[in-house]
């Protein structure tokens, strides 16, 4: 695709959970919880109007589904503030140090003061009906291979509770997630080719990943804000591999474009949503169809000039009706039936004549079923026929959801600034400016600068390297080869690899301290133990965390051997093996080694057996 000539533009909004010692306005623990929750909190949330007088379109959307909440409450993990029960506490100090970091990192301007603001949220997701938020940081950048990309403005918010499941009657949160701290980061919408918001998305969390955030799943979130020349601003939410964001932003530029070709189309035939909703129940009493039959009602819409535009493509397997059945979704149908995909689902073609004759469809015209209770399929036709009519506009401003295959579903209407209000719980608080210079003399090293300097420094692999920055070990890397000048590699693999499959087996790898570690890599640099022994002494250590390391060693007869002894076993074997040494001369020391290094049992090392084998070879031959 010819992106400038579409008039793409983008840009990103990105939210990472900082690893804090506690929540943003509470002390309760910022660590997830499978527990058994101690109580259960309902709740019912409305909309309401923001200082302006104006309600948010996205929350009256919202509204209109009547949702019943549920909220898993816990002892140690949550308190009255989750379950707005209590005014707030004071803001988490070591949260907005991390935000700072996070700012200056990205070239940006802290700001004097923060102020806590509401942001109206009323899908459930926080008892409250609204998130705390506030603005840290503006007018940043970062430099990328495109070009500079203008970092709008950083700010740090509670995050939302964790949907636990969903049913007719209502929908369960719980409240562990709710309140940890959250930085938000916007980009100006200068992006304008797939590959860059991909590229910029990676250098933001490049940069969150050289501060103190939560890694693994769940713990940052990526969305997209697309629009084309001729289309609208659309945000698609809960973009979670990088790799899917090209494949996300040429699916939406394909479904403005078929957007703008359908309203094209439709004001061409004078297309037309007549308002009236037909009760076409009796056609369907003999059905085959099991859906039809297991329905109260079956009740139908006409949409004048439609014919063919419900079943066009608009995204790769998905169609028109597939937007229209997403609004109808959220009035609680499952779906919805269109003339364009009929006969099907065990409509007959002579259903779909009789629905036609008594709908007095032309050749031009369409029509959509929906079959439910009676209240729930009006309400679903309702936003059915608002879906219809939103066609004669093209492209519409909405936030959608991001799908596994790079297409994305309706999730809501597009937020507006009427969300908004201001925090009368929470005083301002100042940033001294002497505070943020400190901050900024002491900024941590960017993860790319990191692998490059240690790849350079201590002549690791770059796969070693990525692999020791990416679980975040680097700085105990180089804190044990600080005080002991050892080969790092054994020290790199032992920190991003062995310590994962020690962990695995069973055993609380938090017990091993820098010290004993220390103490370990000091017996491996003496030549005390063998390289090969220094996964066996780990977890012996972790087995016995207060007992001396060489005792622990010596009791797991992990010391090496003295070249006396060494000499005396191997010896012994050329003894054993002298007719084979005779017949085959040095090609007898690969099986040597193997006998010696069996009888040594880890005793000593490989290298130093196999000098002693070939000087006794070669005096023997």
């Amino acid at each position: 695709m010819d992106w400038e000539k579409l008039g793409l533009k983008m840009g990103l909004e990105i939210h990472q959970q900082l690893n804090t010692d506690h929540k943003l306005f509470c002390q309760c623990s910022t660590k997830l919880t499978d527990e058994e929750y101690n109580e259960i909190i309902e709740r019912n949330l409305r909309p309401t109007q923001s200082e302006l007088g104006k309600i948010d379109r996205a929350a009256f959307q919202e509204s209109l589904k009547k949702s019943n909440f549920k909220y898993e409450s816990f002892d140690y993990h949550t308190c009255l503030v989750e379950s707005d029960d209590e005014p707030p506490h004071s803001l988490n100090k070591q949260a907005l140090e991390i935000s700072i970091i996070i700012g200056k990192l990205m070239n940006m301007h802290i700001v004097d003061e923060f102020h806590t603001m509401r942001k109206q949220v009323i899908d459930g997701s926080n008892t409250g009906g609204f998130q705390r938020t506030g603005l840290i940081a503006t007018d940043g950048y970062l430099e990328t291979p495109y070009g500079k990309v203008i970092i709008e403005s950083l700010g740090l918010e509670e995050d939302a509770a964790r949907r636990i499941k969903t049913t007719n009657e209502y929908t369960e949160f719980r409240l562990d997630r709710l309140g940890i701290p959250l930085v938000e980061i916007t980009t100006d919408p200068s992006m304008h080719h797939p590959k860059q918001v991909q590229k910029v998305a990676y250098m933001i969390g490049q940069v969150l990943r050289s501060t103190n955030v939560k890694r693994g799943l769940g713990t940052i979130r990526q969305d997209l804000n697309i629009s084309i020349a001729k289309g609208a601003r659309v945000e698609i939410k809960g973009v979670q591999n990088l790799d899917l964001i090209p494949d996300i932003v040429e699916n939406e530029v394909k479904r403005q474009l078929a957007l703008i070709e359908i309203k094209n189309i439709l004001n061409k035939r004078n297309a037309e949503v007549l308002d009236e909703i037909h009760d076409i129940t009796k056609l369907f009493e003999n059905t085959n169809s099991k859906i039809l039959n297991n329905a109260n009602t079956i009740k139908a819409i006409i949409l004048k000039g439609f014919n063919g535009i419900i079943g066009k493509e608009i995204q790769p397997g998905r169609r028109f009706g597939s937007e229209i059945a997403s609004y109808a979704k959220k009035r609680g149908v499952s779906g919805i039936f269109h003339s364009d995909e009929l006969p099907a689902y065990g409509i007959t073609k002579e259903e779909v004549i009789k629905v036609k004759k008594f709908l007095n469809i032309q050749k031009e015209d369409a029509f959509i079923i929906v079959a439910h209770d009676n209240d729930t399929a009006i309400n679903a036709l309702e936003e059915v026929k608002r879906r219809a009519k939103l066609g004669f506009k093209g492209v519409i401003e909405e936030t959608r959801k991001s799908l596994d295959n790079g297409n994305t579903e309706y999730l809501r209407p597009l937020a507006t600034a009427n969300r908004m209000y201001l925090e009368t719980d929470i005083p301002s608080f100042k940033i001294n400016k002497k505070w943020i210079n400190k901050i900024a003399s002491n900024l941590p090293e960017l993860q790319d600068e990191k692998k490059e300097r240690i790849i350079k420094e201590y002549k690791l692999s770059e796969d070693l390297t990525n692999q020791l920055v990416r679980i975040l070990e680097s700085d105990r890397f180089e804190d044990i080869l600080k005080d002991v000048k050892v080969d790092p590699t054994p020290v790199a693999s032992l920190l991003a690899y062995d310590l994962r499959d020690i962990k695995r087996e069973g055993y609380d790898i938090n017990l091993l301290t820098n010290k004993h570690l220390k103490d370990i890599f000091t017996l491996f640099k003496d030549k005390k133990i063998a390289k090969d022994s220094i996964k066996k002494l780990t977890i012996a250590t972790i087995q016995n965390p207060n007992e001396d390391i060489h005792k622990i060693a010596e009791n797991n007869n992990l010391i090496l051997l003295d070249s006396k002894d060494i000499e005396k076993i191997i010896d012994e074997i050329i003894v054993k093996n002298e007719d084979m040494i005779k017949e085959r001369q040095m090609a007898s020391i690969g099986p040597l080694m193997g006998i010696a290094m069996k009888k040594l049992k880890g005793k000593a090392n490989g290298s130093a057996v196999n000098n002693i084998i070939q000087n006794k070879i070669q005096k023997l031959i």
